[in-house]
């Protein structure tokens, strides 16, 4: 064999694994860019906990619409267009968005994961909560029946973000909006009397309130 020959084939001898190589690591490029796409559209557990509170049922899943309070990601309490917003009780709307303008002289916005909703909603979160907890005894610690749900009747508001949480739990009861379940950080509703006298006790979850036990 030629010099020149036997240095065509280490040639080929070299490049046939390199290409095995690259066709790998390829492969394992787009395999991770799939997995990643796919897992982002998963929630996590503690995006769970948040949704089945605060609306992850959405109209393009096609079983509630904005009309049954489904509201889109980063709507506030100033956004009438949707009745997930504009259902909600007058005095508890009122009070939102004096604390939402005093809270955006700090650069802080209040987004509403959920507000008002129809008993059809309402009836699908439970739905996916026994479905997501197991039994109907752990996912009433998250969802109420639409008998019973606060959202239903627009007396309650899931705000979306920690800073808008964390500056409700400092300043909320200057307005009357109160936390009312130790397990829900993002759940308020109004409490007038809270502006003089305080926040009451939180109850550990929805199953401690008496109002869901009707």
């Amino acid at each position: 064999m030629s010099r020149t020959a036997a240095g065509r084939t280490r040639t080929r001898r070299t490049v046939r694994p390199t290409a095995v190589g690259l066709v790998v690591v390829t492969a394992a490029i787009i395999g991770t860019l799939v997995y990643q796409s796919a897992a982002s559209s998963v929630p996590s557990l503690a995006e769970v906990h948040r949704g089945d509170h605060a609306g992850t049922t959405t109209e393009a899943d096609g079983a509630v619409t904005k009309d049954d309070g489904a509201l889109p990601h980063g709507a506030t309490v100033f956004d009438d267009e949707y009745p997930g917003v504009a259902k909600l009780e007058p005095d508890l709307l009122r009070a939102l968005r004096e604390a939402a303008t005093d809270a955006a002289d700090g650069g802080i916005e209040f987004s509403v994961n959920s507000g008002w909703r129809s008993p059809k909603y309402q009836n699908q979160l439970l739905r996916q909560a026994v479905s997501e907890y197991g039994s109907e005894k752990e996912a009433a610690r998250w969802v109420a029946t639409a008998d019973t749900s606060p959202h239903v009747s627009g007396n309650a508001v899931d705000i979306g973000s920690f800073a808008a949480t964390a500056w409700l739990s400092r300043h909320g009861v200057e307005y009357g909006l109160c936390q009312i379940y130790r397990n829900e950080s993002w759940h308020y509703e109004l409490r007038p009397k809270a502006i003089d006298r305080g926040c009451p006790p939180m109850y550990a979850d929805p199953t401690r309130d008496p109002r869901m036990q009707l």
